[in-house]
């Protein structure tokens, strides 16, 4: 058996590069932005009102002016128009260029409007008041947003502004989740006593379409020609296999052999961990890589947070999300092993605590909802004490 750093090692070692795509901006969203994104102009791109109100010359109010004639109006969206009289006021909508010959605009709730005159009933007004200078947000050329971020809908909302309607982002992996099992019958079917519906494909297709990659679903029976077919077509179509149990030592986790036999390289098969420690990670040349989870949907889940992300955060260039955390009591495990303890995140006074999750197996489902990540505790200690600060991957 090989240790959690070392199998991290290992796999990172094996990050690959897919190259670039432009796809449509509302498809960009949890995708890996490439290009930075720039200013096509200022920010604001003019002077604009920020409040509802008239639009005045300070000046004038300084001269002691407190009633405005009012010339016109100046709606959001329309060209910008020109005080004629500097005595006189402008009627100004929230967002709308500031006219020329103006530089103030005050509230409609401090004046008081009577048959086309505006008077101001405030003692004081100052340059540029209730109004966002050009440029002062970013300038034309400015980077807005940077590459290398994942994308969200407030990018999204940045792009658009910047007028791109297509985005260059990082290629994804073709994927396929193969799912092994005599026992496990579609979400859809009525299972009989001795079977289960498939949920762990479900999980890990659920995961990679969260990131942004749209894998392929299929199963594999426990005979191992019929696996062998399968496999075989798929070597030539996918950049990786994820593979959901059969990797153990029952009699019938024909998967490993099936692999081998087809050319894959073991890279390793066994790691001094608890949940996951059957974890299979391979390859083939020139062909595609391969993450054998063991069957557990909690085993399945870990390793896939812990390896596969890694993995894939190497390939995009991005870090996989952690967050310091004190365990919120005393915890023991015994096994030479380094143990992956789910943790719900409880936060206290500006504090993050750790509350482990109990989980009777590894197949615990019910429990492994209420987890917010987990810790990896290492293997040389058997005992750790409340208050103890680790690092908590996150589940997302």
């Amino acid at each position: 058996m090989i240790s959690v750093g070392e199998a991290l090692d290992i796999v990172r070692q094996h990050t690959l590069s897919f190259g670039v795509e432009m796809v449509p901006l509302l498809q960009s969203v949890g995708r890996i932005l490439v290009q930075d994104i720039k200013a096509d102009r200022d920010f604001p791109p003019f002077n604009r009102a920020t409040m509802d109100g008239i639009a005045i010359s300070n000046q004038a109010f300084q001269a002691g002016t407190r009633s405005f004639i009012i010339e016109s109006i100046q709606p959001a969206g329309h060209p910008q128009k020109q005080l004629n009289n500097p005595s006189h006021c402008i009627e100004i909508m929230t967002g709308a260029m500031l006219p020329f010959g103006t530089d103030a605009v005050i509230r409609y709730e401090d004046i008081v409007i009577d048959i086309n005159v505006a008077t101001v009933n405030i003692n004081a007004v100052s340059p540029w008041q209730n109004v966002h200078l050009q440029a002062t947000d970013e300038k034309v050329g400015e980077i807005l947003v940077n590459s290398g971020l994942k994308i969200t809908p407030a990018i999204v909302a940045t792009m658009a502004t910047v007028g791109l309607a297509d985005v260059a982002v990082y290629r994804m992996p073709r994927i396929a989740v193969c799912s092994t099992g005599d026992e496990l019958v579609p979400v859809n079917v009525q299972p009989l006593p001795h079977q289960i519906r498939q949920s762990n494909s479900y999980m890990l297709l659920a995961a990679l379409q969260q990131a942004g990659i749209n894998a392929t679903a299929c199963h594999l029976p426990d005979e191992p020609v019929a696996m062998e077919q399968q496999v075989q077509r798929m070597l030539q179509q996918y950049d990786v296999l994820l593979f959901s149990g059969a990797v153990s030592k029952g009699k019938f986790d024909y998967l490993p052999q099936v692999l081998q036999q087809l050319g894959m390289q073991t890279l390793f098969h066994s790691i001094a961990q608890k949940p996951g420690k059957p974890l299979l990670f391979g390859k083939f040349n020139a062909g595609p890589l391969v993450f054998g989870f063991p069957g557990n949907p909690v085993s399945t889940w870990v390793c896939y947070q812990l390896y596969f992300k890694a993995w894939l955060s190497g390939c995009l260039g991005v870090s996989v999300t952690v967050v310091a955390a004190s365990l919120s009591k005393t915890t023991t495990f015994k096994p030479q092993l380094s143990c992956h303890l789910l943790v719900k995140l409880n936060y206290t006074n500006d504090a993050v605590f750790a509350e482990p999750v109990d989980t009777s197996t590894s197949g615990d489902m019910v429990n492994l909802i209420k987890a917010n990540g987990f810790i990896t505790l290492p293997a040389n200690e058997d005992t750790f004490a409340a208050g103890r600060l680790f690092n908590v991957h996150l589940f997302d």
